[in-house]
Order: structure tokens, then sequence, then C-alpha cells
């Protein structure tokens, strides 16, 4: 059922595309595009920044990078990059007030999940024991999701964007004990995991470049 509802709304966002042509009855002369970055993660060192175009009144596209380069943040693993694409729908006028969006995004990773951050034991199929806090991940994921968020109109040239994207993320990783530096899993490739998370988010500061 999650899937299905997943899948329609983006299906629905994305026919919206097909009509972009036809609102010639909406004309916009100048095509605004606005670059930004992400408050929220720059004070930590980490760099999400992304640019937006203007199709039409309503239609805009997005595209924004993660870098995340820590090797070790509060003794963490915290090397994560990504890239995505996004298509966004504003309800009023683009660029203003509530928009939903269809994301596609890619990300290699070096970390230690959130639900590591624990001295609990980890013992594989083998029977071996590890402690939870020794472990990490290395790998990549897929991302599909729903983006919702609002765009507040501080001046004539700059915009503050607060957003966040649920969906689908496909990862496909290796396990690794951080003391020997050996696997703590048991797969002979790549692990394969699949759930329903929060992956994207933050508040951005845009900046109208023309």
């Amino acid at each position: 059922m999650k899937y299905n509802l997943l899948t329609g709304l983006l299906i629905l966002l994305a026919s919206g595309t097909e009509i972009i042509s036809a609102q010639e009855t909406e004309p916009v002369q100048d095509k605004s595009l606005f670059i930004k970055g992400n408050a929220l993660f720059a004070p930590i060192g980490i760099l999400n920044v992304g640019l937006e175009k203007q199709l039409n009144s309503r239609y805009t596209i997005q595209g924004d990078v993660f870098i995340s380069p820590w090797k070790s943040f509060a003794g963490h693993e915290l090397q994560y990059y990504s890239a995505s694409a996004e298509g966004r729908y504003y309800f009023k006028e683009a660029f203003k007030h509530w928009y939903v969006g269809a994301n596609l995004a890619f990300a290699v990773y070096n970390v230690q999940k959130w639900n590591y951050w624990n001295d609990s034991l980890h013992i594989n199929d083998n029977g071996d024991t590890y402690i939870n806090s020794n472990l990490y991940q290395r790998g990549f994921s897929i991302m599909l999701g729903v983006t919702a968020g609002y765009q507040f109109q501080l001046s004539d040239r700059w915009n503050l964007d607060i957003y966040g994207t649920v969906g689908t993320s496909q990862g496909f990783y290796k396990g690794y004990d951080r003391t020997t530096g050996k696997r703590y899993d048991q797969a002979s490739g790549l692990n394969k995991s699949g759930e329903i998370i929060p992956y994207r988010g933050g508040i951005m500061i845009s900046y109208k470049l023309k």
C-alpha cells in the first residue's frame, strides 16, 4: 500500500509536466533562477547547495548536491555524497508559498547508521560477536521520494525555503568492524536494504540570479 501511494503521488506530479507546453496562456516574461545553500548543515561543515530554475508560472526544476566530508564526526563515520534532481509544483506561483515535488537522488557513503550509536552487542549468523559502536557501513543508495515545502519571499532577490523529502531508499552496502577492518556481515557481495524514510530536508537560503 505505501509503495502504491508513493507511486501514485509521483505519477500525479509528473503528469503535470505534460501540460507545461500548453500553459502559454500564462506567459512568464522572466524565468527566474535561484542559487541556494542549506543553512541547517553549514555550521557543522556540511555543504548542501543547489540551483532552482523556473519553467513556467508554477513549475520549477531543482538540482542540488550534498557533501559531508567527515571521516569522523562526534566519533561516527559521516562521509556522505549525494546528488538529486527534483521537479516542483507551486500551488500559487513559482518560488512563493506552498509546493510539492518529485525527487530522485543517488548517494555514496561511508557512515555509521544511527541505530549503531550504542554499545549493544551485535551477533551475526556465524555466532561472531561485535559491539555496535565499532561497526559502520560503506555503499550506495538510490532514492525516490515526495517533497513538501514552503518558500518565504524575504525581498526581491532573497527567499527562505523550508522543505523535507520522504520516500523509498534502496541501499547496497558492506558492513565493517572498525577495530579489525573485517566485514561483520556474512554477505559475499553487497547487502541490500529497502525502507521508507525521510532522506532530505533543511532550510535553504536562496538568492535570485536572474
